[in-house]
């Protein structure tokens, strides 16, 4: 494809303002139209086949070496938070959108129907005052002179909805997710920011009372996520502790142009060129800039209330531990390695290792191959960023899992992989993911600078084969969508990778804002 056949001037006039190029453009038109190949999933990572546990006989050397590290000032939060709230209120808003006139024989008549939206609006309005969210819905409502009890009561549920979720209230779903309301305290409430800096200043500070915490938010929410942070900290009484909190927002570059169906450009009603959010793949590039050292990962809807903080804290602190340990040892074989690659003992110690407890298998023509060579070889796959991934149960929640996965070469490696990833044509591959044990909650904990104390280029170990393509709407018209390498996903796919079992409590993502109702997110 030539761009002078694809883009006219006010295209290119565009794309330059974007901060993009054309040859980029070009790829991800031919990306469009090619797909993505398909992971070859070779089985699931099962206990002590790809997921280890931790024994509790280990627990106090790895709680002592995490804080030594943590102490030391090594260790930071990365928290993408840039995700909206509406698609937490999705089955509220579908009823907005879906009747004038909302009020409990209506309600009542969508259940008798299996309606799913039905049942979750009851659900919704039987347990109101659950919500962390009451007393402010209470308070927009009465400088309206109006009573929310009185309109429950009368099953006026559309005056509710409208001003909890729209400007002539709260206004909700149209803020960010991490900026509402998720949990009740005697004395106030808590957003997912406030919970999840409460977290990290339990398990990251350091000796000089020092918590790091980067969060990615959207660029329309930039300045206002800022105030609420900034609020949360002069609210804080713990003595002597110090926030170092950064925001960053996606790079407008890191977006992808859009197509129709006919993989042409995806033009809108006013005739310029159409670009999407990359999906969450593309805070690789924040990752990569905050230049950190150890970072815990974990999504900005996962957080509990104090009282069970810390069972999750202390599984935190169990993950990084285990990575410190790990990272220690490859650590010293890499310095080894570079005055002493012509000795056959210690490439075999560094092989076994290497197969043992970062579940690399080489490719078998390795073996053969000169003792430089397997050096080289063990070099090359030793300094990379370093990640241990929390996996949970399978409890049939949707998402990515824990997988082995063969490669070209012969080799096997770890990769937390989706479905869309894998070829559901094929009835072994299918068998290969139904017989999966384990799922990804999120939660892991990264290793992102070398044995000499610099940071890798986490750009150098994205596998761009790993995207995603998706089926998407734009005023009324179809439209195929590019995703990068998910975070988690392609994105690390070239990192050494570790999966661990972690309980079931550690993982209590709010999906839907009925989720808030779950015992897990209610007060003591």
């Amino acid at each position: 494809m030539q761009s002078s056949t694809i883009f006219n001037a006010t295209d290119l006039e565009q794309i330059s303002a974007r901060g993009m190029t054309v040859e980029g453009l070009l790829a991800q038109l031919a990306r469009l139209e090619q797909g993505f190949p398909f992971l070859p999933l070779q089985r699931p990572c099962t206990v002590h086949d790809g997921i280890d546990l931790i024994e509790e006989a280990d627990v106090q050397t790895l709680t002592a070496v995490y804080t030594q590290a943590a102490g030391d000032g090594r260790v930071m939060s990365f928290v993408p938070a840039s995700g909206a709230a509406s698609r937490m209120f999705k089955p509220l808003l579908s009823f907005l959108n879906r009747y004038e006139r909302i009020d409990r024989e209506l309600v009542l008549t969508t259940v008798a129907n299996d309606d799913a939206d039905g049942r979750d609006l009851q659900q919704f309005a039987d347990g109101i005052n659950h919500f962390a969210f009451y007393r402010n819905l209470g308070h927009v409502l009465s400088q309206h002179s109006l009573d929310l009890q009185v309109l429950l009561k009368h099953g006026q549920y559309r005056i509710i909805l409208e001003h909890l979720l729209t400007s002539k209230g709260l206004d909700y779903a149209n803020l960010p997710k991490g900026a509402l309301p998720f949990h009740r305290y005697i004395d106030h409430q808590r957003t997912p920011f406030h919970e999840h800096i409460v977290e990290s200043s339990l398990f990251t500070r350091s000796y000089k009372h020092m918590t790091k915490i980067h969060f990615t938010v959207s660029k329309q929410h930039y300045n206002m996520i800022l105030d609420h942070i900034n609020t949360i900290i002069s609210s804080q009484k713990q003595d002597k502790s110090i926030f170092d909190i950064s925001l960053s927002t996606q790079n407008l570059s890191s977006d992808v142009i859009a197509v129709d169906l006919e993989d042409r450009p995806f033009l809108t009603n006013e005739g310029s060129l159409l670009f999407r959010p990359g999906g969450h793949g593309a805070l690789i590039e924040n990752l990569n800039s905050v230049e950190g050292d150890i970072i815990f990962l974990k999504n900005i809807d996962n957080v509990v209330p104090d009282h069970l903080k810390g069972e999750t804290c202390r599984w935190r602190i169990m993950l990084g531990g285990y990575l410190v340990v790990l990272q220690n040892q490859v650590f010293d074989y890499l310095r080894k390695l570079s005055t002493s690659e012509g000795d056959a003992r210690l490439i075999g110690e560094i092989f076994a290792f290497a197969r043992q407890r970062l579940s690399l298998m080489p490719p078998a023509v390795i073996k053969h191959a000169a003792l430089h060579e397997q050096a080289d070889y063990l070099r090359e796959k030793l300094n990379r960023p370093l990640r241990v991934c929390g996996m949970v149960k399978n409890i049939g929640e949707a998402g990515g899992g824990p997988f082995w996965v063969e490669h070209p070469d012969g080799s096997q490696s770890l990769q937390i992989v989706e479905t869309t990833q894998v070829d559901l044509t094929s009835a072994a591959q299918r068998a290969i993911i139904a017989s999966s044990t384990h799922f990804n909650p999120v939660d892991l904990v990264c290793g992102v600078r070398d044995y000499r104390g610099k940071p890798f280029d986490l750009h150098h170990f994205v596998d761009p084969e790993t995207g995603f393509i998706t089926l998407k709407s734009h005023d009324g018209r179809d439209l195929k969508a590019l995703e990068w390498p998910g975070l988690w996903n392609g994105s690390m796919a070239h990192w050494n990778t570790i999966f661990v079992e972690v309980p079931r409590i550690t993982f209590n993502p709010v999906k839907t804002v009925l989720d808030l109702l779950r015992q897990e997110h209610q007060p003591e």
